[in-house]
């Protein structure tokens, strides 16, 4: 199942090529995995073209039955496909189960919203005409996907694009790819059309140029880094292909003097820590107020400092491996330029002396931080907690703002006005008040400035694979 699934079989690439799939904790070879070309793209999004011609016409209750049937099997197979899940990304085995079970509610959330694609009927200025508004599939759709939540980013995408009657052409990471071959699996065990869904794991310069410029494929939804999705843009401008772009986050979390400092802190090692911070919407510039600052800082590093660093099978592991040992050096550099600015390490920031093999880093703590740090304008991605002080409401708000990204924010405070004030002047496109999760299956997920463009989850992520058309009758 290492291969590339088109038009309903498991094939290797057209010339043969595989590369190692490697296990981040212990950086030993999982499996070869097939690395598709343009070619390969080419034949799947043929296939998926003429799929489309009879999967956008079943009813929306067909195609409900085959999703809630895939999430059944997510579900019933949920402890031997977490296990892939964590030797591949290195997660801790109780995340992988938990991304699993969301994922499997994800299909079953589509395959019900589907069923909803309500259009409407528009009152006429003139008695002899009708005018009507419904909603339609848009047609073959590339999906492409990060490493960081390898079963969760696929489903919320893959799901909604079935639901709404389209095709798909999918690219899941290359270092995250099991995963998706269990999607696949899932839908296919389902009774999925031959064609419907198509995977392709490798080149992604030359899949995604392919899905650029072949005029079958409608639209690519994207998650992943800011500067690929801007790539993505300039060649969308050629060929009006449609966009959704899930991208960077830079998320700031304001701490008021209002709260419970140690239930806070508490909290705070837990929540800037999942999936070793290699998430999107993760809390990651902490702006603490004054008066609480030197309080909070000593509590959240004794916290951070208890926690347990290690292989994702390992009982009571808080924290796995980096993605790859590229993404460790990227944190470790970020590292050493807030040394050269005066900050200072409190906790971690360094290979814990049982873990040489594999791609570990014990979660830091970063005080002293000034707001012209490299900390506070570059996704860290990783195992870091920098810490800031601010004054007053506008003060925060200001250092909150002051990025490029615009997906998430944060605000802890017992102050109904101070919520309500920060929340509706925060530039981010999802903000948490007193919580770490502002997101869900049933809510709209995206972001503002340059964390992207359009919605995944909710309705919304239904909507962003279907075209609205009107439909108006004359001479009655």
């Amino acid at each position: 199942m290492n291969n590339l699934f088109i038009n309903g079989e498991w094939l290797d690439a057209s010339d043969k090529k595989t590369y190692d799939l490697i296990n981040p904790a212990t950086e030993e070879i999982i499996a070869p995995i097939s690395f598709a070309t343009a070619k390969d793209a080419q034949a799947a999004i043929d296939v998926a073209h003429e799929a489309f011609k009879t999967w956008s016409k079943t009813t929306t209750y067909t195609r409900a039955e085959i999703l809630k049937k895939a999430a059944s099997y997510l579900r019933e197979n949920i402890t031997e496909i977490a296990k892939d899940m964590v030797n591949e990304s290195g997660k801790p085995f109780a995340e992988a189960k938990g991304e699993w079970a969301v994922a499997a509610n994800l299909f079953e959330w589509y395959a019900e919203e589907g069923k909803r694609a309500y259009g409407k009927t528009i009152p006429a200025n003139r008695l002899d005409k009708r005018s009507i508004t419904i909603w339609q599939p848009m047609g073959v759709i590339g999906i492409i996907t990060a490493w960081n939540f390898p079963a969760y980013n696929p489903a919320r995408a893959w799901a909604a694009a079935l639901a709404a009657g389209c095709t798909i052409v999918v690219k899941p990471s290359e270092n995250t790819p099991l995963s998706a071959f269990h999607i696949v699996k899932a839908l296919q065990q389902a009774g999925l059309p031959n064609g419907v869904v198509n995977l392709l794991v490798g080149d992604a310069v030359a899949i995604g140029d392919e899905m650029l410029s072949n005029p079958k494929l409608k639209k690519i939804s994207f998650t992943g880094s800011t500067r690929v999705g801007k790539i993505l843009m300039d060649g969308a401008s050629r060929t009006h292909t449609k966009l959704s772009l899930e991208l960077g986050g830079n998320a700031p979390v304001l701490i008021f003097d209002d709260v419970d400092v140690d239930a806070i802190a508490k909290a705070t090692s837990v929540a800037r820590f999942r999936n070793n911070g290699q998430v999107c919407i993760a809390p990651q510039r902490f702006y603490v107020h004054k008066n609480i600052y030197h309080q909070f800082a000593g509590l959240v590093t004794k916290y951070v400092s208890q926690l347990k660093v290690g292989a994702g099978f390992e009982e009571g592991v808080n924290v796995g491996p980096l993605i790859t040992k590229r993404q460790k050096e990227n944190v470790v550099d970020l590292l050493g330029k807030t040394k050269s600015e005066n900050a200072e390490i409190l906790t971690g920031g360094n290979t814990p002396s049982h873990l040489q093999k594999g791609y570990f880093l014990q979660p830091a703590v970063v005080a002293n931080l000034k707001q012209s740090s490299v900390l506070a304008h570059y996704e860290i991605f990783g195992p870091v907690l920098p810490l800031f002080s601010f004054d007053d409401l506008d003060d925060a708000i200001e250092k909150a703002n002051d990025t490029e990204y615009g997906l998430a924010a944060y605000l802890f405070t017992n102050n109904l006005k101070t919520s309500i004030h920060a929340s509706e002047r925060l530039e981010f496109g999802m903000i948490g008040i007193n919580e770490w999760a502002p997101h869900g299956t049933e809510s709209p997920f995206g972001g503002w400035k340059q964390s992207g463009q359009g919605h995944e989850s909710g309705s919304e992520g239904l909507y962003e694979y279907m075209e609205k058309k009107l439909i108006s009758i004359g001479g009655l």
